[in-house]
């Protein structure tokens, strides 16, 4: 088992801040045990304060990679295909024998363009710019021409209704 070391330290973070490892496979890789690594984590300060750099590395390489896929679906992309047939053709070995070899017998390369993505588009604009893109609707209700569906009254108006009531209860 690895004994704990700056240089162990380093890789460990190289490991952590680079790909999508595990804990498990970074531990295996470097040649100690999980348990190892949490007790590393919560009883040395700089060991912890090393993973969580590390981890904030690999997150700011996985925006800037959701960026660039960002980009190239708004915006569309060509990608080349490479097409090859082969066709054996018999040749003679040396030792007179007759050997199949593959020859390529045709070879062409393919632009394939993808349009831009509807859903990329919408998503950025919405979220990039939510004052004028809004991914909602708003109802607004109102009564006959514009006037809102339940008249504002003054307190003059309301206390008159309220006498008139209580004059028809009271008979």
């Amino acid at each position: 088992m690895a004994k704990y070391s700056k240089k162990l330290v380093d890789r460990i973070f190289e490991l952590m801040s680079s790909d999508t490892y595990t804990i498990a496979e970074v531990c295996q890789m470097v040649g100690i045990s999980e348990e190892t690594f949490h007790a590393w984590k919560r009883n040395k300060p700089e060991f912890s304060e090393s993973i969580k750099k590390a981890e904030e590395a690999r997150m700011r390489y996985f925006v800037a990679e959701a960026k660039k896929s960002l980009i190239k679906k708004i915006q569309g992309y060509t990608v080349q295909e490479k097409h090859t047939t082969y066709v054996n053709v018999k040749e003679t070995g040396e030792d007179g024998k007759a050997k199949d070899k593959p020859k390529i017998k045709e070879q062409k390369v393919v632009d394939k363009h993808f349009q831009p993505d509807t859903a990329a588009i919408i998503f950025t604009l919405s979220n990039g710019d939510p004052e004028n893109w809004k991914n909602r609707q708003n109802n607004e209700v109102t009564g006959k021409d514009g006037k809102p569906l339940i008249p504002v009254k003054s307190i003059e108006e309301k206390k008159a209704e309220l006498e008139d009531l209580l004059r028809k209860i009271n008979g």
